[in-house]
């Protein structure tokens, strides 16, 4: 009987790590392997260790010019989508009659599917027929390339996935906004002090950690962005959507160079590491 209680308690204490082995098993394959064998190939070279891959890379113009406009993208993407998906959360953070409607609306962005939000930006962006340019052409303004120029194509993908993100973010905001103590602008508003004020010194503050989160998260889904290049521009006009990740794609599937696109990936990550470093210094430095 003693027996019997000693194994139920030992099975006890191990239930809920039998309960995690489905997702550890899950996360071992679809995440660590890739990440560990992507480090691997891009030291490999006819199965010998080899910086060679490195070496390639850095001295390609083509991947410098990719890097170049990685790195636009992100300074760019990533303020306009904190910037953006702050203000909304504070817009739909107000309990008047009816936010519970924009807050569908601004969060249903996300929900559409990349294929059909990318299709329909596409549409919109056409040269001949788009939405833009048709309005463009009524005030008697010449017809824009967007998608087909070299100059306003990447921006084109920064509007494209602005407006895809910003509603998915927003709800990380909104839900910070909804755990500041009200009594904390109760008092801000009987000392008198306006909206700009209560935002900097009480909003901000406060939302730190919310805001370094989606910092972090949003890098990561910018630089490793690929699904509106792919299907809208394919890396052009004249490289200039060519990010990082669409190059490490057509090393890997155009030009059966997994290598090169292995050193490619651990470049990006680098990238990534660096910028979220940046921003943790940066957004805890008032903490410290």
């Amino acid at each position: 009987m003693t027996h019997s209680i000693k194994i139920s308690k030992g099975l006890r204490i191990l239930f809920p790590y039998l309960l995690l082995i489905p997702a550890g098993a899950l996360l071992a394959v679809f995440k660590l392997y890739p990440i560990f064998s992507t480090l691997a190939n891009s030291f490999l070279d006819d199965g010998q260790f080899s910086l060679s891959m490195y070496e390639n890379v850095l001295s390609d113009p083509n991947v410098w010019k990719s890097l170049g406009v990685t790195l636009k993208f992100i300074l760019i993407t990533i303020p306009l989508q904190v910037v953006v998906s702050f203000c909304l959360g504070l817009l739909v953070s107000t309990t008047y009659k009816g936010v519970s409607f924009f807050r569908t609306i601004f969060f249903s962005t996300f929900a559409i599917s990349t294929a059909i939000s990318v299709l329909v930006w596409e549409k919109i962006f056409n040269y001949n027929s788009g939405l833009f340019n048709s309005i463009l052409g009524v005030f008697g303004i010449e017809l824009q390339g967007f998608l087909v120029s070299s100059d306003q194509a990447l921006f084109c993908i920064i509007v494209m996935t602005t407006w895809k993100g910003c509603g998915y973010w927003m709800v990380f905001f909104l839900s910070g906004l909804k755990n500041i103590d009200g009594s904390l602008y109760e008092s801000a508003k009987i000392d008198g002090a306006n909206l700009w004020k209560t935002i900097t010194r009480i909003t901000l503050p406060l939302m730190r950690r919310v805001i370094l989160f989606v910092c972090v998260a949003n890098t990561t889904a910018n630089v490793l962005l690929f699904a509106p290049v792919q299907m809208s521009t394919q890396g052009g006009p004249q490289g200039s959507t060519n990010l990082l990740m669409y190059e490490a794609y057509k090393s890997a599937f155009k030009y059966a160079n997994p290598g090169r696109a292995s050193a490619l990936i651990m470049i990006l990550v680098i990238i990534i590491g660096m910028v979220c470093f940046v921003q943790f210094k940066f957004l805890n430095k008032s903490e410290e």
